[in-house]
């Protein structure tokens, strides 16, 4: 009798190998950068996707678009264009990167306002966003953005239906717990419990092709980036982005790695390597800790290898993921990095783990003043 076969640990994206092993590794435009893009392992793009537009619809004076494209592995992304109602002229643009959260079921819909939003995306951002949807504010404000499900998250997740072995007997565990605390689990609640053991084996699959969760991640974000530059009316000399908690460190790593970001905002998503040991690594996903990166510098470090950018560093003095300590050495390597340069702004704020209100207006009028879109015309139905 033949044993049982194994279900696949890279459901929807058996792909994902062959596309690593045949395409170069990403061309940075400089030697830091390229050494930053090797560290990471992040996968050259092939030619720029077919995009298929969904559906377009305007309300309150942002016209919001649905769009798709399939890159050259795994499952098609999805992501959502924002822009000022019936604003002809070039604007500048801002790419906006979600957070981790602990929720892969869903990606960047909890940054925009949409008509058929899933709980999980409501319940992500009333926990991390203030209530806020992220990217259509920027919008309002005079941007075009873009927000899209990044590789492993949303429409880019992977195939958990039938979970591989690991992951399998930690969800039976978690099912158990659920039963006897008498919770009634939801699809995105199944999904994600999964998804967060699952994160181990994505790890060790891009470890064993050379990559990393960071580097696959920022591959992903590399192409929406340049599917940005290319939208009609967008100002390819004014783009940025923008990132909270493990977006940040995504809006981070880009400026990084792209000459085209002239600024970043990087929310909840900055401390020295040295002061996550020994307690607080544990809090951390592999977004944050690939292999080797120490190697480079230090995480503030990282920042000198951007071609352009300017950065706004925003950290919460409770947050729970981050020593204090570890935030105000960062603090001020990045002072001393960027002394007389103009390019780093730091600021501190009350609170724990969220990117509330005031962080995100915060965040808007540094990027009015990095990126300057021009004004709005008013019309008596709003911003056009």
């Amino acid at each position: 009798m033949s044993p049982t076969p194994r279900p696949s640990a890279i459901a929807g994206y058996e792909d994902w190998p062959a596309y690593v092993r045949s395409n170069p590794r990403h061309r940075a435009s400089t030697a830091a950068a390229q050494e930053f893009s090797d560290a990471l392992g992040v996968p050259g793009s092939l030619a720029p996707p077919e995009v298929t537009v969904h559906w377009e619809q305007t309300h309150d004076g942002a016209t919001t678009s649905q769009l798709s494209w399939q890159l050259g592995f795994g499952p098609r992304t999805t992501g959502w264009l924002v822009r000022p109602a019936g604003h002809p002229v070039p604007l500048p643009a801002v790419l906006a990167l979600h957070c981790h959260g602990g929720n892969k079921f869903g990606g960047a819909d909890r940054l925009v306002e949409l008509p058929d939003n899933h709980p999980s995306a409501a319940s992500a951002r009333a926990g991390h966003y203030d209530g806020r949807a992220l990217a259509t504010g920027i919008a309002r404000k005079g941007f075009v953005v873009l927000a899209h499900n990044t590789f492993a998250w949303g429409s880019r997740r992977f195939d958990l239906t039938t979970a591989p072995w690991r992951t399998a007997a930690a969800v039976t565990a978690q099912r158990a717990q659920w039963r006897e605390d008498g919770v009634v689990p939801s699809a995105a609640d199944e999904y994600n419990a999964a998804a967060g053991f699952h994160e181990d084996t994505v790890a060790k699959t891009a470890g064993l092709l050379g990559t990393s969760l960071a580097g696959m991640v920022a591959h992903d974000d590399l192409a929406a980036l340049e599917l940005l530059a290319a939208q009609p009316g967008v100002d390819q000399d004014r783009l940025g982005c923008i990132g909270f908690s493990g977006g940040g460190g995504r809006s981070l790593t880009l400026a990084a790695l792209s000459p085209r970001i002239r600024a970043s905002v990087v929310a909840c998503m900055m401390t020295t390597f040295e002061s996550l040991l020994p307690a607080y690594l544990d809090a951390h996903s592999w977004l944050l800790q690939t292999p080797g990166l120490w190697k480079l510098g230090d995480w503030p470090e990282l920042t000198g290898r951007s071609a352009a950018a300017r950065f706004l560093v925003q950290y919460a003095l409770g947050d729970e993921l981050f020593p204090e300590d570890g935030m105000r050495q960062a603090h001020q390597l990045l002072e001393s990095i960027h002394a007389g340069t103009g390019r780093y702004t730091g600021s501190f704020w009350p609170g724990g783990h969220v990117f509330t209100a005031a962080m995100q207006d915060e965040a808007l009028e540094f990027l009015a003043q990095a990126l300057p879109p021009p004004p709005l015309q008013n019309t008596p139905q709003g911003p056009r």
